[in-house]
């Protein structure tokens, strides 16, 4: 079945959904779209033969931007709430679940949500509007906690010289706007040569991701689908940095594992029923012509996994490589 192609007035392109519909046939029954946003991956996914789809989003703006066409698809059932609690309002078990990690689009390209250095704005960047905001992090936080989140979460090398400038600026003037944050980023680094990214890339990343506490959501959104899922089920996971990939792919690792090997350098570990089938074993990455009508693409990856009849199981936290947790004001 053909799915719905976005058009000009869609605010968000759908990353990874016809390869992601591919991998998950043949598409039945009550799925999950535990990261609704523009509502492209639940469109499709009931465009594919869903029968329901229960969609999830933290963000109130989601589901502002939803109530102009969601009645008009009976099929799709939305609620308030993040995806780490998805079993729970699912109720039931479900045939499938995807989760489109990070920030959508609609909300970078709102300059007043704050997520973007391209677009002056307050400096805000939470998802549910609500909580400790960008502007409290930068401003209230130590140095050796910016620097810690500026390397953790964004993989940023000169984290402690842009902390350092951060706690000198807010001396003087307070943050308050993307603008500010972006200008004293872009002062700690070279200017970028073409075709590289943005200097003020990585440091918006990491304190989106420490406001919103992306990784503790993540770890919590996994298991909470493992428990949703029945056995047969789907779950496709599309990432868009090499943090959260590393993340998905050692938990499915963990929970796709059967125990036993152990070497010289590490022992044994316990038997163990695996709780996940890899379907395929490696990930997915979207091709050329995906990236010519929708460049936010190209870092994007799609991880699938086949729920078994193995009782579910907390994993090892620490063997998920998590960074260091999030800023708690």
């Amino acid at each position: 079945m053909m799915v719905a192609a976005a058009t000009q007035s869609d605010p968000h392109i759908p990353v990874l959904l016809r390869p992601l519909l591919k991998a998950v046939a043949p598409v039945s029954g009550v799925w999950i779209d535990g990261t609704f946003g523009a509502g492209g991956y639940a469109r499709g996914l009931v465009e594919a033969g869903a029968d329901r789809v229960i969609g999830i989003d933290r963000d109130p703006l989601a589901h502002e931007m939803a109530a102009g066409w969601v009645s008009d698809v009976p099929q799709i059932d939305l609620k308030l709430g993040t995806f780490s609690e998805m079993d729970e309002i699912a109720g039931d078990l479900v045939d499938g679940v995807v989760l489109d990690l990070g920030v959508s689009s609609m909300q970078l390209d709102l300059a007043e949500r704050g997520f973007s250095f391209m677009r002056d704005g307050p400096l805000d960047m939470r998802m549910s509007q609500e909580g400790p905001s960008a502007a409290d992090l930068v401003n209230e936080a130590s140095e050796e906690d910016l620097a810690d989140i500026l390397y953790h979460y964004g993989e940023e090398r000169a984290a402690r010289r842009i902390a350092r400038a951060i706690v000198k600026a807010r001396q003087t003037v307070p943050f308050e706007t993307t603008a500010q944050l972006a200008s004293v980023v872009e002062g700690c680094l070279p200017r970028p040569k073409p075709g590289q990214s943005h200097p003020a890339t990585r440091s918006f990343q990491a304190i989106r991701i420490a406001v919103n506490d992306e990784f503790g959501q993540l770890a919590e959104g996994l298991e909470a689908a493992e428990r949703a899922l029945k056995p047969g089920g789907k779950l496709a996971v599309v990432t868009f940095h090499s943090l959260e990939d590393r993340v998905v792919k050692r938990y499915l690792q963990l929970a796709a594992s059967s125990g036993g090997g152990g070497n010289r350098y590490a022992p044994q570990e316990e038997k163990q029923v695996p709780r996940f089938d890899l379907t395929p074993r490696r990930a997915i990455a979207p091709d050329e012509d995906e990236l010519a009508v929708n460049p936010r693409a190209r870092s994007s990856r799609l991880r699938v996994a086949t729920r078994t009849d193995a009782p579910f199981e907390p994993v090892d936290r620490s063997k998920l490589g998590l960074p260091a947790p999030a800023f708690q004001r």
